[in-house]
């Protein structure tokens, strides 16, 4: 191999490690939430929207730094090359740029709640916080019990919707919290679709993943059904007047969910194949999500 190619190896591996496509999970809640309070009462504050927004990154960055270190120590990450830990061989070092990222996380959000002279915004997140520690934190590693699909969903659904609707509007909403099952259902989805490339070390571990406990082929065959609820529930609250019309514009992400769901289906039992599976289901959430918001501000604008 020349210079060159290890280092485009090299680039791809620290890329595939850090993750920068997964922060759209952070990102959406932000947006979709934001836009449905603008929506709703024309408030848009750029300046909590921009804090609460590179806050949820690096909250983010902390729970996936930190879930490597936790990985690391149950062996589940021994194959995996682009583990952080696996590649600085410093757990420790991992360890505190996760801290670190989650008190410069915590600080952003708290500088929202003294603005508002009201803490209900930090509570909400540091709820988020405790689900992202339960997820994969030892003692309680839920995750490797098959819970981590239905804690992400209320992580970066329904609570984290709930605080940046509030941060907005200091209120609550019936429509933030809808929007927040379809943006919650695409975030989880992210997390079923990487279980199927490491199917096989979860298993070996005993980490019981939701594609572990079904198989492969009945996983690949439950996709299209999940993939089909984000367009369905939106049908549905735009039937119900709760969603505007325009953010059907959701639809325009089906060819994103066909793709996801032919690559898996036709490629289940092949893990190897499937490393970058999840990459594509980042891609509908990103699309889904974005899509989904701006229906929400043209419902204000148009």
């Amino acid at each position: 191999m020349t210079t060159r190619t290890i280092e485009r190896a090299s680039k791809k591996l620290w890329f595939a490690a850090i993750k920068p496509p997964m922060y759209s999970v952070a990102i959406m809640p932000i947006w979709v939430g934001s836009a449905v309070a603008f929506a709703e009462t024309s408030r848009f504050d750029t300046s909590i929207f921009f804090t609460f927004l590179v806050s949820a990154i690096l909250i983010l960055a902390w729970e996936n730094f930190s879930n490597d270190v936790f990985d690391s120590e149950t062996g589940v990450d021994v194959n995996k090359k682009n583990s952080l830990v696996n590649m600085t061989g410093n757990k420790s070092l991992i360890f505190w740029i996760s801290n670190l990222c989650l008190a410069a996380g915590l600080l952003g959000i708290s500088t929202i709640a003294a603005r508002q002279q009201d803490f209900t915004v930090i509570g909400l997140i540091l709820l988020c916080c405790g689900i992202g520690y339960i997820y994969q934190g030892p003692p309680f590693r839920l995750s490797y019990k098959g819970l981590g699909e239905i804690l992400c969903f209320f992580a970066f659904g329904p609570l984290a919707f709930a605080a940046t609707y509030y941060s907005q509007t200091k209120a609550w909403s019936n429509t933030s919290l809808a929007a927040s099952i379809v943006v919650g259902i695409a975030t989880s989805l992210i997390l079923f679709c990487s279980h199927f490339n490491q199917v096989k070390d979860d298993a070996a571990i005993g980490k019981k993943s939701p594609v572990v406990r079904l198989g492969t082929k009945r996983s690949a065959q439950l996709l299209p059904w999940v993939c089909g609820s984000l367009y369905v529930l939106t049908t549905l609250f735009v039937m119900l007047h709760i969603f505007p019309v325009w953010t059907l514009m959701i639809f325009l992400s089906v060819p994103v969910a066909r793709k996801l769901c032919k690559f898996i289906g036709s490629q289940h039992d092949q893990p190897h194949k499937l490393t970058f599976c999840r990459l594509i289901a980042v891609e509908l959430h990103f699309w889904s999500g974005l899509l989904l918001g701006l229906g929400f501000m043209l419902a204000q604008l148009v």
